[in-house]
């Protein structure tokens, strides 16, 4: 059938299981191509295709709710109601969203790019429900590594003791963006890999299957095939919450999916159904793909394969500040590197593998992450942590409560600040600084280039007197052989260009400074430029110097607490009459698209900073 026609999942009703299965390739391979051809979350996608597919066979959406933990494994259920048309807008502005958008159609109750929210979730909406006397199904898709999340068991928790029913589906392919980790992943490997019990499960199931009335024998059963399954694995987890378990479900067979899926809607209790699936499926590469490469893609030829990017000149933020790091563990012996599940995004494959025992991945758990940081500093060793910007908000508890409020020295690396792309308003990086700036004690750094990111590490390392933190972004940065053991003199700004006769300023920092330095000298505008490089503490004494001019503060952030902001207060406090204009995104969330584009729309992009400068220079003429 013509994928771009379908407008809703209705028509799967009259489908035999031959027919979906026919159906369920088609769309794995138009999943495969269009993702090929326009980028995005691509191997998530095409391990899900038969789950989404009995999922919307059997159930009623959208009357029934379908909540996806993390928004980028919607893609077969975007084609299923209807969006598929769209697929080559995917991620581009003003086009498809690639995570679920209440704004784009009636299928999507939930938003959501980060993991670990769905069960909490769904436990509202199912509570809703039952005190509107409502009737409809709440299904909340989970993965392996969010289920081990704080916020998922305190979900599951809960729902134990609710008088309501959610149906769980821990979507099992044994990856996150790679290979998770932890106990709980144990647990689940343990119950994937238990012969005896899966050996009896298919027998049982087999069984069943050529009964007339085995769904009702199934149900009678149960509890005497828990009982037989806690002699062979232990899935009491779940049963102590109180909540059904039913698996491990092969997550590609179409007819089993529908009989579980049956069940658990015919169910009057909360479950959790087990699904087994493979990460990638339908294509060799991704199936294989052992290090998150498939997990989010560029535009790239099927039959060649993503072809890594190799940087001869240039290199990302991440690589540059890691490779910098590594190079310090292997001459202190007291420094510490810890990930929550983005070994592979933040380049710290190397040091895992250098340092094994000095590094920690603590799957999707920031907050565990930073408060296992201060446990790690309290007892004299020196932690960096690496989160992404989006990410680091999960922990500003833990951040104010555990480490400034003791003033525990570490360094927090900010990884994709600023706008990021086609992820969109749940992943821009807009936010931190708002936030941090006000933590007592805390010390914020923005590098403009290599060599400034590696003095702020050391400084960090060196000084040891406080909580640093160095934000930078997804962007690339020239690449320098060299590594260097200068510090910074803390709160200290940079004139890059000066001339007392200009009646300008420009302060800027992170990759504004390098936007802001080559728009001036291209346009040969008579205008100061300083890098503002330390957000907090600031450079009082250069503050006071450019007070007589009129001042642009650029900013890829939030208004709400920035620099710009804090320096207005300075200048309130000390009675100093200052001209400020900032420059920041407006108060609201930024869609998805190229992130040229998106700086052109919020007037931030380099036209928009020429258009400031020449117009408070018109006004100075």
């Amino acid at each position: 059938m013509n994928i771009r026609e379908i407008e809703n999942s209705a028509f799967l009703k009259n489908m035999t299981v031959s027919e979906l299965e026919s159906l369920s390739e088609e769309i794995r391979d138009f999943v495969m191509h269009s993702v090929a051809d326009t980028g995005g979350h691509f191997s998530s996608n095409l391990g899900v295709v038969e789950m989404t597919v009995a999922l919307h066979y059997v159930f009623n959406f959208p009357k029934d709710k379908l909540i996806f933990d993390v928004g980028h494994q919607s893609y077969v259920h975007k084609i299923l109601s209807g969006r598929a048309k769209d697929f080559g807008t995917l991620r581009q502005y003003g086009g498809l969203s690639g995570f679920q958008k209440r704004s784009e159609s009636e299928y999507d109750l939930w938003e959501a790019g980060h993991s670990s929210t769905a069960i909490a979730a769904a436990n509202g909406i199912a509570s809703a429900r039952t005190l509107q006397h409502d009737d409809y199904e709440v299904v909340a898709v989970v993965g392996d590594a969010a289920l081990m999340s704080g916020e998922s068991f305190e979900a599951l928790n809960n729902l134990g003791t609710l008088k309501t029913k959610v149906i769980v589906i821990l979507n099992d392919n044994g990856m996150s963006i790679t290979r998770p980790v932890g106990g709980f992943s144990e647990f689940l490997n343990d119950v994937r890999t238990s012969k005896t019990y899966a050996n009896a499960r298919h027998n049982y199931r087999e069984l069943l299957s050529r009964l007339r009335q085995g769904d009702k024998v199934y149900d009678a059963t149960r509890r005497v095939k828990d009982k037989v399954k806690d002699a062979v694995t232990d899935d009491s987890l779940f049963g102590t919450m109180g909540i059904d378990y039913v698996g491990p479900i092969d997550g590609h067979n179409i007819r089993e999916l529908i009989r579980v899926f049956e069940y658990a809607k015919n169910s009057s209790h909360s479950m959790v159904i087990h699904l087994e699936t493979k990460k990638g499926k339908g294509y060799a590469p991704a199936e294989k793909d052992k290090f998150g490469v498939y997990h989010g893609v560029p535009h790239f030829d099927l039959d060649e394969g993503v072809v890594p990017v190799v940087h001869t000149k240039h290199q990302t933020w991440s690589e540059l500040v890691s490779n910098h790091v590594e190079q310090l563990m292997h001459d202190h012996k007291d420094i510490c590197v810890i990930t929550p599940a983005m070994r592979t995004g933040s380049s710290l494959n190397n040091i895992f593998k250098r340092f094994p025992k000095r590094s920690f991945d603590v799957g999707i758990s920031e907050d565990y992450a930073l408060t296992f940081a201060a446990g790690l500093s309290v007892s004299g060793l020196f932690p960096f942590v690496s989160i992404y910007s989006s990410f680091s908000q999960r922990a500003y508890d833990q951040l104010n409560h555990d480490i400034c409020r003791m003033n525990l020295p570490l360094l927090l690396g900010i990884d994709r600040a600023g706008l990021v792309g086609g992820d969109g308003a749940t992943h821009h990086g807009v936010f931190d600084v708002s936030y941090m700036m006000a933590l007592p004690y805390l010390v914020i750094m923005s590098p403009r280039n290599q060599a400034e990111a590696q003095k702020m590490i050391n400084t960090a390392y060196v000084r040891r007197d406080a909580p640093y933190v160095m934000r930078y972004s997804k962007n690339s940065v020239h690449k320098h052989p060299e590594h260097t053991d200068e510090t910074l003199e803390v709160g200290s700004w940079e004139k890059l260009s000066w001339n007392n006769d200009y009646g300008v300023t420009v302060v800027a920092y992170g990759d504004g400074v390098r936007m802001a330095e080559k728009l001036v000298l291209e346009k040969q505008y008579p205008v100061n430029v300083v890098n503002a490089r330390f957000l907090k503490p600031m450079d009082e004494t250069m503050l006071k110097e450019m007070a007589g001019t009129r001042i642009i503060v650029y900013e890829e952030i939030m208004r709400s607490s920035s620099l710009g902001e804090a320096m207005l207060g300075f200048y309130n406090d000390k009675h100093i009459d200052a001209d400020v204009t900032r420059m920041t995104l407006g108060d609201h969330y930024i869609t998805h698209g190229n992130v040229a584009t998106l700086l052109d729309h919020e007037n931030m992009g380099p036209n928009g900073l020429s258009r400031m400068i020449e117009e408070i220079l018109n006004n100075e003429s």
